[in-house]
């Protein structure tokens, strides 16, 4: 091995590149015809996030809002800067326990109303301490 000469990768793995930094290219040199028309992974922070500093998570629990399609351990997106209109599905606060349910008004009170015929709804005019902490704005749920 005298005088020769080994020559090792020259991409030694660092990781201070993604897979969208960096162009491929199959044996021949060129790169495969698709590569061009490559998109960029989806980013679910990008895609169900519009207001970073007004958004929380929440796991649900309880199976007040089945109907709703929200089930228990279901992850909610939450956002505190959505105006609240009648019929959105809210995270309230109400006597220091937060619920989930549908809000409905009319002209002389409000209403929490759950998706599910075992529980009953729940007039805010009885109640003192109220407060709306935020509209859910998206569901994310297993299928397994």
């Amino acid at each position: 091995m005298d005088g020769e000469d080994f020559f090792g990768a020259a991409y030694k793995g660092s990781k201070q590149f993604n897979q969208h930094e960096i162009k491929t290219a199959n044996a021949t040199g060129f790169g495969a015809a698709a590569d061009d028309y490559m998109e960029r992974g989806i980013d679910l922070n990008e895609q169900l996030i519009k207001n970073k500093p007004a958004t929380f998570f929440f796991r649900m629990k309880g199976d007040a809002m089945e109907q709703a399609g929200i089930f228990d351990g279901d992850i909610l997106i939450v956002d505190r800067s959505v105006k609240l209109v009648n019929g959105k599905i809210i995270v309230a606060v109400l006597n220091g326990e937060l619920l989930v349910r549908r809000f409905h008004k009319n002209f002389s009170s409000a209403f929490l109303i759950p998706e599910n015929p075992r529980y009953k709804n729940v007039n805010l005019a009885e109640f003192a301490d109220f407060k709306i902490w935020g509209a859910v704005i998206y569901c994310i749920h297993s299928l397994g």
